[in-house]
């Protein structure tokens, strides 16, 4: 191996470690996408007064920050009705399909 072969493998691995450490530890994002159907989508469609909202609108790092700060940003009490891990489980789905992930998805 030549050294841009080394420094392409090396490149490669270092954004892999950075971009997983923001995914949601013990998060279920199939439980997931059926806990925001059945959640989040009752305001968060196209006629909805939450506005529409999927997991295209923000990118990985934007909805870990959010989820991080979600009880300062949210309004109404979703998140008081829903366990910790219920959470998780919205924030891993919401992150595995976000704009800029492998699979970007709206939830359909």
């Amino acid at each position: 191996m030549n050294w841009k072969s080394l420094l392409l493998i090396g490149f490669i691995l270092t954004a892999f470690t950075a971009t997983s450490v923001l995914a949601i530890d013990g998060g279920n994002s199939r439980k997931g996408k059926h806990l925001y159907k059945k959640n989040c989508k009752v305001c968060h469609n196209a006629g909805g007064e939450g506005g529409e909202l999927t997991p295209m609108t923000k990118t990985m790092s934007q909805w870990d920050r959010y989820f991080k700060k979600k009880t300062a940003k949210h309004p109404g009490d979703v998140f008081k009705n829903l366990k910790e891990k219920d959470q998780k489980d919205i924030n891993q789905f919401l992150y595995d399909n976000a704009a800029d992930s492998e699979h970007p998805a709206t939830c359909g």
